[in-house]
């Protein structure tokens, strides 16, 4: 695992504002339901499993339900809640692709532009050349440009300084990425940083704001935020800890900027992901370009910021097979997934609070082992 989005993998493997021509959806009317046989019980399994806390969105056509398990704080004993917000990490890269998706199909930009169209200079050096990477290649992790967020070294002043204020630039990040040689095809947290300032280049605006007004505004995620360097969590939310159960819900997230340092609720990450996954944020085009994937060598099939799985319903010749898109995240404190399958009738977001960053650097496994998510999945997707 090359990066904390991969240790979220393998934690998936183990268990009306109109923007570029498209308007959102009105509303659909959802009524509450009781979760799918088995989600509470996969849920509370993650806490006996290790995690303080859990929390979990499940939709089957219009019936969504909501449920928690454990502790959102352990100090307090306050109890984990729906509702409360958490660090989405590496799910922040689909809010990115989506509005550079959208800057294409107004004509502002295509996909195919180099690097160096928009950001002159800026990847050169050591073998990296701006001007044969193309924005397409950043958002499906095929530019081989490498990730410094890989190395225990970066995140000294956090970890060994104990400053969890510390910032970093995008630019700094980058910097650190362009002296090394390309890696080949890989995931790497540099690539979305780029994609952050391309928009920035294009929109003459802050990605984070570009984010709020394209996505998270007309969509109404009222617990979604995008902060760039405060390092809290504002408003009712998990609380993130270490496998020894430190606290680390204090982090600046500057390092992380658009390759993962939103914050949001399980709740509109699937109100996101549904307006997303249905077409409704997007032209026709651009949603075959989001969903165009390519195959890593052993590895998932990536597309512009979201990823495509199969889940297996059933054993034996029997089993049923079905598509399903997905993004996760996981960063200090927070490991999620969320899941939507390929016909845009089902859901699943889930997060637990832990995710160990020091272990991840030390190449083990970040989080409490549990298969409970993988309950979870086939309670929301099979029949």
């Amino acid at each position: 695992m090359n990066s904390p989005a991969r240790a979220a993998a393998l934690w998936v493997g183990i268990c009306a504002v109109a923007v570029g021509g498209i308007l959102p959806a009105a509303a659909t009317e959802r009524r509450p339901a009781a979760p799918p046989a088995g989600v509470e019980e996969a849920v509370e399994q993650m806490v006996a499993d290790g995690f303080p806390g859990v929390v979990a969105y499940a939709r089957r056509g219009e019936g969504e339900s909501r449920t928690a398990a454990g502790l959102a704080d352990t100090a307090t004993g306050e109890r984990a809640r729906p509702d409360q917000r958490f660090r989405i990490a590496s799910n922040t890269k689909s809010f990115v692709s989506t509005v550079l998706l959208q800057l294409e199909g107004e004509g502002r930009l295509s996909l195919d532009d180099s690097v160096d169209t928009w950001l002159p200079g800026v990847v050169r050096g050591n073998g990296n050349d701006g001007t044969v990477i193309t924005v397409r290649k950043l958002l499906n992790h095929t530019s081989g440009i490498y990730d410094p967020t890989n190395e225990p070294e970066f995140f000294a002043p956090y970890l060994e300084r104990h400053d969890r204020d510390y910032v970093y630039t995008p630019r700094e990040v980058i910097a650190r990425a362009v002296r090394h040689e390309p890696t080949g095809w890989a995931y790497s947290n540099t690539n979305y940083l780029l994609a952050g300032l391309v928009i920035e280049a294009v929109t003459q605006r802050s990605a984070p704001s570009e984010i709020h007004r394209r996505i998270i505004a007309p969509l109404g995620l009222k617990d979604t935020s995008f902060p760039v360097t405060d390092p809290r969590i504002h408003g009712p939310h998990l609380h993130g800890y270490d496998l020894e159960g430190n606290d680390v819900t204090r982090f600046s997230p500057s390092y992380d900027w658009t390759a993962g340092a939103m914050i949001s609720t399980v709740g509109d990450l699937a109100r996101f992901h549904r307006a997303l996954f249905t077409g409704t944020l997007l032209r026709p085009a651009q949603q075959r370009e989001l969903l165009t994937t390519v195959q890593f060598p052993d590895d998932e099939q990536y597309g512009l910021g979201v990823r495509l799985m199969d889940v297996t319903c059933g054993s034996g010749p029997g089993g049923k097979v079905i598509r399903a898109w997905v993004t996760d995240g996981a960063g200090p404190g927070f490991t999620s997934v969320s899941l939507t399958t390929a016909d845009g009738e089902r859901q699943l977001v889930l997060a637990g609070n832990v995710f160990d960053l020091g272990a991840h650097l030390k190449k083990t496994r970040p989080f409490p082992l549990t298969h409970a998510l993988e309950k979870a999945r086939t309670a929301v997707v099979c029949d």
